[in-house]
């Protein structure tokens, strides 16, 4: 009965070691599951960066050809001198989206004369959400506008062939440069902070 007894004790003794070396696993799990929980609690108060193209259109497009039919016919070398002007504008609208407006002027002289003027305003519609006020800057006067420039570029190119005119192909805008001469100007033109006397 004695020997019985302490076998019974032995069992008694393992079934508890077994049961301990359980609840150290469960509590284990338990902070392993809580623990993303804990580090996406953490992330509530970061506001989300989101930002798509919603639309791209075209607002306005020109093309004058004041040579024409003369520059085709006289013996004048094709020797063109090509100034090219762009501008970009940006407004809100409602629920986080904005506009960006790139107006792109490409004007083309034989000489002092103008063999063609071809200007087009490509607009964008952007879900802009969550950025700092230092980077919505740069992302409406500098991202934004480099996306619709292609847009441009091509339609111009078009533009130009159905004039008559030899494809006119317009080199890439570096506009974070531009962005950044930009805020030089505007820094320099702006006025002194007044001073008490």
């Amino acid at each position: 009965m004695a020997s019985k007894g302490k076998k019974g004790a032995k069992n008694e003794s393992e079934n508890v070691e077994e049961n301990n070396a359980e609840s150290e696993n469960a509590t284990d799990l338990a902070g392993s599951e809580q623990a993303p929980e804990a580090a996406a609690g953490a992330n509530v108060d970061a506001p989300a960066q989101l930002f798509k193209i919603q639309r791209v259109y075209i607002k306005d497009v020109s093309f004058e050809s004041p040579l024409t039919p003369g520059v085709f016919t006289g013996n004048t070398q094709w020797q063109p001198a090509v100034s090219l002007h762009l501008n970009t504008e940006s407004k809100a609208l409602e629920n986080d989206i904005y506009e960006v407006e790139l107006t792109v002027t490409a004007t083309v002289k034989l000489g002092e004369d103008v063999a063609y003027l071809t200007e087009i305003k490509q607009a964008g519609l952007f879900l802009v959400k969550g950025f700092e006020k230092e980077r919505l800057g740069p992302m409406l006067g500098s991202f934004c506008p480099n996306i619709l420039f292609p847009f441009a570029r091509e339609e111009i190119a078009t533009l130009v062939q159905k004039g008559g005119f030899p494809q006119l192909l317009l080199d890439p805008v570096n506009f974070d440069a531009l962005y950044s001469q930009h805020l030089s100007v505007s820094k320099q033109n702006a006025p002194a902070p007044e001073t008490e006397q």
